[in-house]
């Protein structure tokens, strides 16, 4: 099966926090990045920043062969965003679109240099969840630098994850309300080609796929608990 660096050019698109980035590669190189920040009330940024990219690269948007998207979990607002553009685009362009987990790109994202996740080590990358929980990987890095997932995305108590890891283990997307002394960093969609998986071999479907949010928007939350009722789909 093939996976997605079989294609001439990839564009790839994360915005699962508010340092959202944008990268292009041709032929397995990668040509041009951007970083662009995400936030509600904010323009849109990220269509403008592929537009510079194709153009600083001389390329068409149909010359795209294959568009990858942080998957999340992470903002609302902002993976709508990412993953409506990114569904656009690949519907467009006639090209398949990859989700990959925005927590495994945060962890591709780790500094060689930094105490958490060595080559060859184990951890977790966390994210915070709200009402007092995290979003947690588990993932591992490979002495070539590539890092993995060895378990399931899951959701802890801010309290369970730090029983459960130590500090070395655990790197923070962001800053951390649980572990504020954590590590932290942001993941850069241009370190990509460092967080395999199954994801890679498999596209998404264009009709069905959504971001993978993690719990339900604030504003739901509080509408289901104002009216007693699921909010209608339609």
């Amino acid at each position: 099966m093939l996976n997605l660096w079989s294609n001439s050019v990839v564009l790839a698109l994360e915005a699962s926090t508010a340092a959202g980035s944008v990268a292009l590669w041709v032929h397995g190189v990668l040509v041009g990045e951007r970083n662009v920040v995400m936030g509600v009330g904010r323009e849109d940024r990220l269509f403008p920043a592929i537009q510079s990219l194709l153009a600083d690269a001389a390329l068409d948007p149909s010359a795209i062969g294959a568009i990858v998207c942080g998957e999340g979990p992470g903002s609302f607002t902002s993976l709508r965003i990412a993953g409506a553009l990114a569904k656009g685009l690949a519907h467009g362009v006639k090209c398949p679109l990859y989700a990959a987990p925005s927590l495994l790109i945060a962890a591709a994202s780790v500094p060689a240099e930094a105490p958490a996740f060595g080559a060859g080590a184990r951890g977790v990358v966390h994210a915070d969840a709200l009402r007092g929980e995290c979003y947690v990987l588990p993932v591992e890095r490979g002495g070539d630098g590539v890092v993995r997932a060895v378990g399931p995305l899951a959701r802890l108590q801010g309290s369970a994850l730090r029983q459960q890891f130590l500090p070395e283990e655990r790197v923070a997307l962001g800053a951390s309300l649980a572990c504020p002394d954590d590590v932290s960093v942001s993941p850069h969609v241009s370190m990509l080609p460092n967080a395999t998986g199954e994801w890679q071999y498999q596209p998404v479907d264009l009709a069905t796929w959504e971001p993978t949010y993690g719990r339900l928007a604030e504003a739901q939350v509080k509408w289901e608990a104002t009216h007693g009722t699921p909010l209608p789909s339609r």
